[in-house]
């Protein structure tokens, strides 16, 4: 009983996290106090004041207003390369595990191929290919993400059909569309919703990273890798501007990592008896 309260806890921690970073990505333009990109040489580099609350960058621009609009875009980078990642990996898997046979084995063939470079360095070199943006950043992480999808969907749908309940239901009469959408598919959905949450944490460091180096969103679209980046040279002049950046980071990957393990130990069987009792 003492973990089921802890995982409740989690989840609640979680969620309240993640809400609050839906203000900031979605409500950005109502909290930021500045325009992000208002040049303002005089005030350069300045520190905390109550006018701009932590501090201005090497070009005078507001630090907080260029936070909020730097989490909003990385972060919807990440909910896109993850959703369509998803879908793209739920249709190739659900489709070789439910055909089986030539069709599993081509494309199990094609998922392998993409599988077998490092992903990092894939999607670098994919990101090199197609030139520094935002779109060709996130097509480039996607490339690179359907794949790991795909096989985890069709290893889920491939266990769930040697389930008793999927005999019991033919057996009931039930046709083979029926049997996937009512008892395959759900089945698939909880290992499925945990990964994606784990993948946009995992996303999200993707893009920083490639930010970073020059590979990402480009100035002066806010973007938390290339704000640290930028902050490289005022390293102990202005630590603010890496500080800042590098603690907001942090808070969004702790908080789907948070909500992640909050609902792994919801799916598992032993806390949901212990839930029960």
């Amino acid at each position: 009983m003492k973990a089921a309260k802890i995982m409740g806890k989690n989840f609640k921690i979680g969620v309240i996290m993640i809400l609050f970073l839906a203000i900031i990505v979605f409500a950005g333009p109502l909290i930021a106090p500045y325009d992000p990109n208002d040049v303002n040489m005089s005030i350069r580099l300045q520190g905390v004041t109550s006018a701009h609350i932590m501090g201005t960058d090497q070009l005078g621009r507001d630090l907080f207003s260029r936070l909020v609009y730097a989490t909003g875009t990385s972060v919807k980078i990440s909910l896109v390369v993850v959703i369509v990642s998803m879908v793209i990996g739920f249709v190739f898997g659900s489709t070789a595990a439910f055909l089986g046979g030539a069709v599993d084995e081509f494309l199990m063939r094609i998922i392998d191929v993409f599988m077998a470079f490092p992903t990092k360095i894939f999607t670098i070199a994919i990101a090199g290919i197609l030139g520094a943006s935002a779109f060709n950043i996130t097509l480039a992480l996607i490339i690179t993400s359907w794949a790991v999808y795909a096989r985890m969907v069709r290893g889920c749908v491939l266990t769930a059909k040697e389930m008793p309940f999927i005999d019991a239901a033919t057996a009931l009469g039930a046709n083979r569309f029926y049997t996937i959408i009512k008892h395959v598919l759900p089945s698939v959905f909880q290992p499925l919703s945990t990964f994606a949450f784990q993948r946009i944490a995992h996303t999200m460091m993707a893009i920083v990273g490639l930010s970073f180096i020059g590979l990402g969103v480009q100035p002066p679209t806010p973007e938390l890798g290339a704000m640290i980046s930028e902050s490289k040279n005022f390293m102990s002049t202005a630590p603010h501007l890496f500080i800042f950046p590098g603690l907001l980071i942090s808070y969004v990957v702790f908080s789907f990592n948070i909500l992640d393990d909050s609902l792994r130990d919801y799916w598992d069987p032993r806390i949901k008896s212990e839930l029960a009792l």
